[in-house]
C-alpha cells in the first residue's frame, strides 16, 4: 500500500531546488568559506525537505547544511 504524499511537498522541494539555483548563480563575489556555507544550506534544504516533506525538516535540513558547508571549509 503505498502512503498518500501531501501535495505541498512536491511544491516545497521545487522551491528548494530553485532557492539552490539562485544561491549557486550569487556565489561570484563571496569567499570560498561563504560559497560553501550556502552550497551546504542549499543541498540540507533539498534533502530536508525531500526526507521530512515539510517546511520544518527544510528548514532544519538548511541550518544542518550549512553549519557542515561553513565548517569544511575551515
Amino acid at each position: 500500500m503505498k502512503a498518500a504524499r501531501h501535495p505541498g511537498a512536491r511544491l516545497g522541494v521545487l522551491a528548494a531546488v530553485v532557492a539552490l539555483a539562485a544561491t549557486l548563480s550569487a556565489c561570484d563575489n563571496m569567499t570560498t568559506r561563504q560559497r560553501d556555507t550556502a552550497i551546504g544550506a542549499g543541498v540540507g534544504g533539498v534533502a530536508g525537505a525531500a526526507i521530512g516533506g515539510n517546511a520544518l525538516s527544510t528548514l532544519g535540513g538548511a541550518a544542518v547544511g550549512g553549519i557542515i558547508g561553513n565548517q569544511v571549509g575551515k
